[in-house]
């Protein structure tokens, strides 16, 4: 089934590794904190997170089908992940809950469970990528000006204020200035005919270190909760300890079975509206193949599991980096995973001077692509049966969370389906006849007609114009017509006869269409 497609990762694509090669080190340079920041968020260690990212680029991309996604930790589920650890009571219960999960993913994956995401809306869809953009420049701003969450967002004692005060007392301005050239070189250097070959992102963290340096010893000087901070592995053996293994003395605890459904499904939830949301930023529009995606999940989860790591998914933030950092297939994936091992064992104490704020530029540019204005614009224009979801599902994910809001948006879109249902179950046609008074009526009903187009046929149905005094109400192109539509018109059927109304009915029941058919073809005998 995947053999032949997942034995391809070996052979590197030379045609299209020039625009791999730089889009991985976008990714790279994207994930890298992430990792670390959502393994601190979801209360695990450090490594774990970056382990979750080599595993995601490396053995998930190697087996997806999927040409720009990119998987590792979600900071969609690091709430799920924080409560799971505290419940569970030990780290390494939890990670056999991972493993599980994994499994569970992967049967998902091989009895074709992977349709479900083509049954999401698009407005719905394109609002979860701009809502992430939003979160993902709301998380950033307190590091662009070198904050921390807590100092940023406090808004204890003396209101509006002592707010701004704190905010502007605690700003470190060399932070702020390498952010802000930071952004000014991700919007301007791919401008540049003669230097746009190198990536702009690599340019901002050669530019933040070298700032770092140059801000020592003086007001702009950076402190060290600044930078970037993984493990610094000298030994085999150091790295050999960083590995947590699962205690499978659990594998009976009901609790266990619990965490592992809730990781499962969530986990492929977040993959599948991923997956569909990395396709419509894919500039060669192709579509991944959801069921192989769900097989690559588990068997990442499962390897994430019995390593030591994190619950992973297909991230949007890393898939639209690599799709605006004009990544082609799985290599930049793939690759992006070889950079965060790479940088683990040979680089530690190198990765660890990049600065955060240059790290927050390339974020914040990356989510003001995925909400930028003319976005809102486009859906404005599509109409507000698309606006409204789309706005909706922003709004609820701000506030709440990815799926929570996703629910909502859907719960939202598909009002609007049902209502243009309900429009569109008939066509009114008003004639003239001889007389000037008298008008006549034709209903044409449409191909589907179900029990939601009930209340809008009768509501038509009793209040034509008193001119009208024929009516007749098609059904020859109705595939299907619902019992009760069906009951609404006979009942008024009965009600014009005895109102003296002319009224004639054509196929609006399956037993007269079964009667008509057989009538012609006797008279064609």
């Amino acid at each position: 089934m995947f053999g032949t497609r997942t034995s391809a990762f070996l052979k590197l694509s030379k045609r299209d590794l020039k625009y791999d090669f730089p889009a991985s080190i976008v990714v790279f340079l994207v994930a890298l904190p992430l990792c670390l920041g959502i393994a601190m968020a979801s209360g695990a260690p450090l490594f774990a997170g970056i382990l979750t990212g080599i595993i995601g680029g490396i053995v998930v991309a190697s087996i997806s089908g999927s040409p720009l996604s990119v998987s590792g930790p979600a900071a969609g589920l690091t709430v799920i992940v924080l409560g799971a650890i505290e419940k569970l009571g030990a780290y390494e219960t939890f990670i056999l809950a991972v493993l599980i999960a994994g499994a569970i993913q992967l049967i998902l994956g091989i009895i074709k469970a992977g349709m479900i995401g083509n049954y999401f809306p698009s407005a719905v869809i394109l609002g979860m990528l701009a809502a992430i953009g939003i979160t993902i420049i709301l998380k950033q701003i307190p590091l662009a000006f070198g904050l921390t969450e807590s100092n940023a967002f406090d808004f204890e004692h003396g209101g509006i204020t002592a707010f701004t005060n704190t905010i502007l007392s605690s700003v470190n301005w060399g932070a702020t200035i390498i952010c802000f050239l930071s952004l000014a070189v991700l919007i301007f250097w791919p401008s540049i005919k003669m230097l746009n070959k190198i990536p702009a992102p690599l340019v901002v963290v050669l530019l933040g270190v070298g700032l770092g340096f140059a801000f020592q010893g003086t007001s702009f000087a950076l402190n060290p909760d600044h930078f970037v901070s993984i493990p610094v592995v000298s030994s085999i053996a150091e790295f050999q300890g960083l590995f947590i293994f699962p205690d499978f003395t659990q594998i009976l605890n009901k609790e266990v079975w619990i965490v592992a459904f809730t990781i499962a499904i969530i986990a492929s939830l977040e993959t599948l509206l991923s997956i569909e949301a990395v396709d419509k930023l894919d500039p060669l529009k192709r579509n991944s193949p959801t069921n192989r995606e769900l097989v690559a999940q588990g068997i990442g989860n499962i390897t994430s599991g019995l390593l030591g790591g994190l619950p992973m998914t297909s991230v949007i933030v890393r898939s639209s980096a690599n799709a605006n950092a004009g990544g082609r297939t799985r290599q930049s994936a793939i690759l992006h995973g070889l950079w965060l091992l790479v940088a683990l064992l040979a680089i530690p104490s190198i990765i660890n001077l990049i600065p955060l704020a240059g790290l927050a530029a390339i974020l914040l540019h990356t989510g003001f692509k995925l909400a930028k204005p003319a976005l809102f614009k486009q859906m404005m224009k599509k109409g507000l049966d698309q606006f409204i979801p789309f706005v909706v599902t922003i709004v609820a994910i701000v506030l709440t969370d990815l799926l929570t809001g996703v629910g909502i948006g859907i719960l939202v879109a598909t009002f609007y389906i049902l209502r243009a249902n309900m429009h569109n179950a008939y066509h009114l046609n008003i004639k003239s006849t001889d007389q000037e008074d008298k008008e006549t009526a034709i209903i044409t009903l449409a191909e589907e007609v179900t029990f939601l187009n009930k209340a809008p046929i009768q509501q038509k149905l009793y209040n034509l114009p008193k001119s009208v005094k024929s009516i007749v109400i098609d059904g020859q192109k109705s595939k299907f017509i619902d019992k009760d539509v069906i009951d609404v018109i006979k009942d008024f059927e009965q009600n014009a006869l005895s109102k003296g109304l002319e009224i004639e009915l054509n196929d609006v029941t399956y037993k007269r269409k079964t009667i008509q058919k057989k009538q012609k073809l006797k008279k064609v005998v």
